[in-house]
């Protein structure tokens, strides 16, 4: 066995990084942007009006009120070439761009307008309700780094930075394959020695909610001739999820049935609890991650190696996240490997967070992850933890 972080280095090393490809601004969401993104332009371009009302001078106003000649009317796109004299204004609205010489719009609710005058009623404590050039950004400012995931806030940077398309990083393709002769498709007539498929069905919208492109091949039998048969519907894709058959018994063909196809192993087993059939091995250029048959066991690992190997293929800037909390509950002395166990995370009383395991560790179960949304680690060997004690965790739904 090898430990977590060798594991993770081996993962990183073998990623290669996604080409890059050129898309329309509407279809770039949820991918990585592959290069910086920075201003051409400066956004706005000129001063404007965040208001509706009337620009002036300032310096006109007398005891922050007076009487003012209205020379001309600007609306949003149409702007004003009139320089403004002693005492005139100009008639703005929300987003119309600043006549020259004005740095003040009185808004309309306190003035009174009448033939091509206005009265201002209201005291103008300090010039205001200016949108200064530039307030947003300004040309060649850095935007959007790349390596960001390109979300709806950077889809609107980016259309305001005037960019009808983005250089992104190919989705990932990712297949999923299950293997055992006692699984059943949602919706099949069970009998006691049926399991439901569900991993997949959970792996899946993770992989989508991590950048990449997931499909469900369908489930394998547990004889190396049908496992190799789902290996060559496989081939093209960029990374092959195998669950289950990884273990040491008569009916785990998972790793021989790859050996068999070419595949070149990277690393067979992790010191890690739950998870430790974790294995990777490289098949021509395509990566393939073997995760364990169990269910909680297989989504737990996915966080912790699926989710880097697909931020490494695309280049993902962002750091691995990690959390303290107090734990809620005494903690017994850990063994020899790395643990992670499911618990809830919430703010405490004291805006501190602490965090509770949840009460059913079972590898084959579900339901925890339901209300469960961080992993605790235990290093290897660690000592017993009491109640109040501050543990590492690691955010599991993102």
């Amino acid at each position: 066995m090898i430990d977590r972080t060798e594991a993770l280095a081996l993962l990183e090393k073998h990623a290669g990084l996604m080409e890059e490809v050129h898309l329309d601004l509407s279809g770039v969401d949820g991918h990585v942007l592959a290069r910086d993104l920075v201003a051409a332009s400066t956004v706005p371009a000129a001063d404007m009006s965040a208001m509706d009302g009337y620009a002036i001078r300032f310096a006109d106003l007398i005891d922050g009120q007076g009487g003012f000649r209205v020379i001309a009317e600007t609306a949003a796109g149409s702007p004003s070439s009139a320089p403004l004299g002693p005492a005139e204004a100009v008639r703005v609205f929300t987003g119309s761009v600043m006549p020259p010489g004005a740095d003040h719009v009185v808004i309309q609710e306190d003035v009174s307008a009448g033939d091509a005058r206005i009265e201002i009623r209201a005291s103008q404590e300090r010039p205001r309700n200016i949108r200064r050039a530039g307030v947003d950004f300004c040309e060649g400012d850095l935007l959007i780094p790349a390596g960001t995931p390109l979300g709806p806030m950077e889809l609107g940077v980016a259309a305001s930075a005037n960019q009808p398309g983005l250089r992104v990083r190919r989705k990932p393709k990712i297949a999923i394959l299950a293997n055992g002769n006692e699984l059943i498709l949602p919706g099949s007539q069970a009998d006691p020695a049926s399991v439901i498929c569900s991993t997949p069905f959970a792996l899946a919208p993770l992989i989508r909610n991590w950048g990449a492109d997931a499909d469900f091949m369908g489930i394998a039998e547990d004889s190396e001739a049908s496992i190799r048969a789902f290996i060559e519907r496989c081939r093209g894709t960029d990374i092959i999820i195998p669950l289950g058959g990884a273990s040491v018994g008569d009916h785990d063909h998972m790793q021989s049935a790859f050996r068999a196809c070419g595949l070149a192993p990277v690393f067979s087993k992790v010191a890690i609890r739950p998870g430790k059939p974790t294995w990777f091995g490289m098949l021509g250029d395509t990566r393939v991650l073997g995760l364990p048959g169990n269910p909680a066991s297989a989504l737990v690992c996915a966080n912790l190696f699926l989710k880097p190997l697909i931020a490494a293929m695309l280049g993902v800037n962002a750091p691995a996240t990690s959390l303290q909390a107090a734990i809620s509950t005494d903690l017994a002395p850990n063994g020899p490997r790395e643990t992670f166990l499911r618990a809830r995370m919430e703010p405490g009383a004291d805006a501190a967070a602490h965090v509770t395991p949840v009460s059913n560790q079972d590898t084959s179960v579900l339901s925890p992850f339901l209300t469960a949304n961080v992993l605790i680690r235990r290093a290897a060997n660690a000592p017993a933890a009491p109640a109040g004690a501050r543990v590492m965790c690691i955010p599991f739904k993102q």
